[in-house]
């Protein structure tokens, strides 16, 4: 049986990893105007690889292509960046005294208001340095797998991902539209295939 030291260390984990519940509710964060946003932007970006992309997009192979694709590289890749990555560099740079965070979403669990606080801390713009860390990590591994211009082209999904990271104080909205940009993504290289 854990110790509660042991078990408040855990759950201080989990809560920084964000494997936690995201601030309004499990589902009730993609009433936000902002995951909203997140969402249908990327349908442009859809439309313009279609169009300009022709014969270089690669369709993924078979059903365990698309599942990987779809489901196991979005909950891995927003785990390890997002969720341990993203979370100790927000835990590092932590406010100091005084700092006010951002203006936390209507309906914010208290999970979400102490990463609104943590984030208020260094910024770049409106990008936290935690988020702008974790987005070079992400980027630097797609160069292991994909041409330059295809890798650096993550940069700006990995910044929205690291945004509702720290919105919601979750992964789980991050891996959702992780997965749904990739299944989109996906679905234009089907479509558009020679």
């Amino acid at each position: 049986m854990a110790s509660d030291p042991e078990r408040v260390a855990v759950s201080t984990l989990a809560q920084d990893c964000g494997l936690v519940r995201p601030g309004p509710g499990w589902w009730a964060w993609l009433g936000d105007r902002q995951a909203l946003l997140a969402l249908f932007a990327a349908v442009p970006a859809w439309a313009a690889l279609g169009l300009t992309v022709r014969g270089r997009m690669h369709v993924a192979a078979g059903w365990s292509g698309w599942i990987s694709f779809v489901l196991v590289q979005p909950v891995a890749e927003e785990l390890v960046f997002r969720g341990v990555l993203q979370g100790q560099l927000l835990r590092l740079s932590a406010p100091r005294a005084g700092l006010r965070p951002a203006r936390p979403p209507r309906g914010a669990s208290k999970v979400a208001e102490s990463h609104l606080l943590e984030s208020a801390a260094r910024r770049v713009g409106p990008v936290t340095l935690a988020n702008l860390g974790t987005t070079v990590g992400f980027v630097a591994l797609h160069f292991l797998a994909q041409p330059p211009l295809w890798a650096l082209s993550v940069a700006l999904p990995s910044l929205v991902f690291g945004h509702l990271r720290e919105r919601f104080g979750s992964v789980l909205p991050a891996v959702v539209v992780h997965a749904i940009y990739n299944a989109g993504f996906g679905l234009t290289a089907w479509w558009i295939r020679p």
